[in-house]
């Protein structure tokens, strides 16, 4: 009779094979997804005529690890005032501020752009909003390669790239005591008549470059950027994979 272990090992090994390469998954963001509704209750409003769940933005699907980074790659287009969208997922005319809401931060960043807002698990307006960050060219800007927002510090995301639709891709690294991710859209008051919409992928970074330090304004604290945490690069995630498959392979045939 065979032993069910070196089986239930192979198995074992094989899930650790899928494990082991980057999760992808993708969402749909409506123009009228306001990250100032990020993590309230249904019933709460915001920012001139929004509510929640009606313009609450998109919890983004899957875990996080704090520590690793996230890599966007976003189609589509939203608009402010209703009509057909034309802007790409940078947006456009940068820069807008946006007043912070519900204990989230405000932006100054281009308005009509894919956003996102990092939060724990405790309500954001129960504590006040940290510093707000600027993505104007005198701040963070729009073109850099990392970026370490902090918790409940609404952030520009836009087509993932460094430039405008090309580019290097962006790593977005994951604040310590983060645990839910919200996308939604850069506008400054009413979001519920917005048009459009985004089509995001959200993947796993693979390395992570040394972060762009986030820039408040000059009259606000700088923020403190998470601790950045190595990962394994592509071609070591691909040699991991082939070596657990072919040892996988070898304990079942053994079985």
């Amino acid at each position: 009779m065979r032993s069910p272990i070196p089986s239930r090992v192979g198995l074992l090994l094989a899930a650790a094979l899928v494990l082991s390469a980057p999760v992808f998954a993708q969402t749909i963001v409506p123009g009228s997804s306001n990250p100032f509704l990020a993590g309230m209750p249904n019933g709460s409003s915001c920012c001139s005529g929004d509510s929640a769940p009606a313009q609450s933005p998109v919890l983004a699907p899957g875990s996080l690890t704090p520590g690793t980074s996230l890599t966007f790659a976003v189609t589509g287009g939203v608009d402010n005032t209703g009509a057909p969208p034309t802007l790409p997922p940078d947006g456009g005319g940068c820069c807008f501020s946006t007043s912070s809401n519900n204990g989230i931060a405000g932006a100054n960043w281009p308005i009509n752009a894919l956003v996102g807002v990092f939060l724990d698990a405790s309500q954001p307006n129960l504590t006040p909003a940290p510093s707000p960050l600027d993505f104007s060219p005198s701040g963070v800007g729009t073109n850099f390669t990392a970026l370490s927002p902090g918790l409940k510090q609404a952030f520009f995301i836009g087509d993932g790239l460094t430039g405008n639709g090309s580019g290097s891709v962006q790593n977005f690294i994951i604040p310590a005591g983060a645990t839910r991710l919200f996308l939604g859209t850069s506008d400054g008051v009413g979001w519920f008549n917005n048009s459009g919409s985004f089509s995001v992928t959200v993947g796993a970074g693979v390395g992570i470059p040394t972060p762009t330090p986030t820039v408040a304004p000059p009259t606000a604290t700088p923020t403190v950027s998470a601790a950045v945490v190595p990962t394994l690069s592509l071609p070591m995630l691909a040699i991991l994979s082939l070596a657990l498959a072919g040892l996988a392979l070898l304990l079942i045939r053994r079985s």
